[in-house]
């Protein structure tokens, strides 16, 4: 018999449910840890990236250098048939010589650079200078007018001294017989520091005469003029030799025409051939340049009385007498110098050769070889008409067909000439902090590491590293500018 709707009812409502799951199941079990586990990985990874040092140096200032590097390199080359143009390609692109120089490289750049802060620094008047002379007029000036202002600013003003100072163009020079080497070249020295204003600063290096050798003989050129004449003018330095020549008639026709002297053009162009002939004797004579690097061949010691006996000149049947010479130039700061005195010569071989050199000469060859040798340091500060005796001279020798600004050349003057006063105004405008204290800290620091290592040496004896420690203690280091010029 069938149930009835009520026992139904009953029947459903007293049915067990089925019991609710406790826990994940087996695949959200296996999910929760492949999520930890790619978490774990993931931060691990950024931890390693953030952490790991490849050896590449990201600063700012290796970033500038690797795009300068890379900015001077040319891909386009191929290294192993050109490595110069692979490495240096792009810089050369990119830096056209100046019309003013015959070589460019980043020396020559920083050198520019140091021109325009010298320029800012010492282009201010001087409150204390009483000549002054508008920049445009200078190049306007003639050689007399030069001679006159360097006789007023060397203070004591123009006198004999300055007067006798001449070119071979006046009366009582060109007189050969009378004519004497050894007053000239002091007296040139002489005016040439005088101009300079330089003689402060002898005094006060007096006590070294007493100690250390004070005076050197050595030989001062122009390393490619030199060059040149010692190739005895062929092939390739034809033309420069002949554009020297030139040269040397165009300034001296240039000095007679101003003291109103007659020019006769072939008997001063025969007199300047001999004074290049003398400049090329002069040239063959000299020790090569490779031959004069050992330093101890170059450091040759001897008393002035030693000079005058091993390397005596006769010149206009006349001995050269080194001792007068140096004493004279030394008169003008009241320092006398006995023949006790010591002196480094550097190539007594060239001493030597100069004797039979200056023997095949007459006085009249020797003294415009000097005036001309004087001459010549002065064309680029004189007039217009005779820088223009230089321009095809210049092309020749150095391949340029500019001159470099007036601003330049006087920077480049006051800086060969008064190098610590220059230096001071530099350091207080272009360098860099502190920069010289942490560099000479670090050298301390190797030097001290240096000296602690050598105990660690089993090759070396105790006698051996107690020179090297002596050594290294001895090493003064000089970096950047020393520290007496800003105290």
């Amino acid at each position: 018999m069938g149930k009835s709707e009520s026992q139904m009812d009953i029947t459903e409502m007293n049915t067990p449910k089925p019991k609710k799951k406790l826990g994940w199941s087996g695949l959200e079990i296996g999910l929760a840890v492949v999520v930890l586990l790619l978490a774990i990985v993931a931060i691990t990874m950024i931890v390693l990236y953030a952490t790991y040092d490849d050896g590449i140096c990201k600063t700012p200032d290796c970033i500038k250098s690797a795009a300068r590097i890379l900015e001077n390199m040319d891909p386009s080359a191929r290294p192993c048939q050109d490595f110069y143009q692979y490495a240096c390609g792009g810089w050369l692109k990119r830096n056209v010589i100046p019309e003013t120089s015959s070589r460019y490289s980043n020396f020559d750049i920083l050198r520019d650079e140091l021109e325009v802060v010298l320029k800012g620094q010492a282009g201010q008047t001087c409150p204390c200078c009483y000549l002054q002379i508008r920049p445009a007029a200078v190049p306007s000036l003639s050689l007399p007018q030069r001679q006159h202002l360097a006789g007023e600013g060397g203070g004591g003003g123009g006198g004999e001294r300055e007067r006798g100072l001449s070119v071979p163009t006046s009366a009582e020079m060109l007189q050969a017989a009378l004519w004497q080497p050894m007053p000239c070249l002091s007296l040139f020295h002489q005016t040439a520091q005088r101009a300079a204003k330089l003689f402060p600063y002898l005094p006060y290096q007096q006590y070294q005469i007493l100690h250390h050798p004070f005076f050197q003989v050595k030989i001062t050129e122009c390393a490619l003029l030199g060059r040149v004449l010692s190739l005895n003018c062929s092939c390739f330095f034809l033309q420069a030799c002949s554009a020297y020549v030139d040269f040397m008639t165009s300034v001296a026709k240039l000095i007679r025409q101003e003291r109103n002297i007659s020019v006769n053009e072939s008997d001063i162009s025969a007199q300047m051939r001999r004074v290049m002939d003398l400049e090329k004797e002069i040239a063959n004579a000299t020790t090569k340049s490779e031959d004069r690097n050992d330093p101890l061949l170059l450091y040759n010691k001897m008393t002035l009385a030693q000079l005058q006996k091993n390397f005596s000149l006769v010149i206009n049947h006349k001995e050269f007498n080194w001792s007068e010479f140096i004493n004279a130039i030394m008169s003008t700061v009241q320092i006398n110098v006995d023949n006790t005195e010591h002196v480094i010569v550097y190539d007594p071989d060239y001493l030597l050769n100069l004797r039979s050199v200056l023997e095949k000469y007459s006085s009249r060859d020797l003294q415009n070889y000097m005036a001309w040798r004087f001459v010549m340091d002065l064309v680029n500060s004189l007039s217009r008409d005779y820088k223009d005796t230089r321009n095809a001279f210049r092309k020749a020798l150095y391949g340029t067909t500019s001159e470099s600004a007036v601003w330049r050349r006087c920077a480049n003057y006051v800086n060969g000439n008064m190098e610590s006063a220059v230096g001071r105004l530099y350091v207080e405008e272009a360098f860099a902090g502190d920069s010289k204290h942490v560099v000479e800290e670090m050298i301390a620091d190797i030097r001290d590491v240096f000296i602690k290592t050598l105990d660690e040496l089993p090759w070396m004896d105790a006698e051996t590293k107690k020179r090297a420690e002596q050594k290294a203690i001895a090493i003064k280091e000089r970096i950047g500018y020393p520290d007496e010029i800003v105290t």
